[in-house]
């Protein structure tokens, strides 16, 4: 005869255990996230890079700013009235 006492098998997870699966679910998740946007903002950077060198769109149009601030602002203005009014 033995003094052993059984021990009950667990069947499911403890919610100590799902919570840490859960916990090292979104981890990865957010480090994937992550990489995609590091991603996303390397590639944005470059092409802003691109953009400013001379002669390149953004180049002429900080300079176009810079000599005619006022008239700049107006016509920013115009094109925000302008999509504004589609929506």
């Amino acid at each position: 005869m033995t003094t052993e006492i059984p021990q009950p098998i667990p069947t499911q997870p403890g919610m100590a255990e799902r919570a840490i699966d859960a916990a090292t679910d979104v981890s990865h998740t957010i480090g994937e996230v992550a990489g995609g946007l590091r991603t996303a903002v390397d590639r944005l950077t470059y092409v802003i890079d691109e953009a400013r060198k001379p002669g390149r769109p953004l180049s002429t149009v900080a300079a176009i700013t810079r000599e005619a601030p006022l008239a700049s602002l107006f016509v920013a203005f115009l094109f925000g009235v302008a999509v504004a009014r589609r929506r």
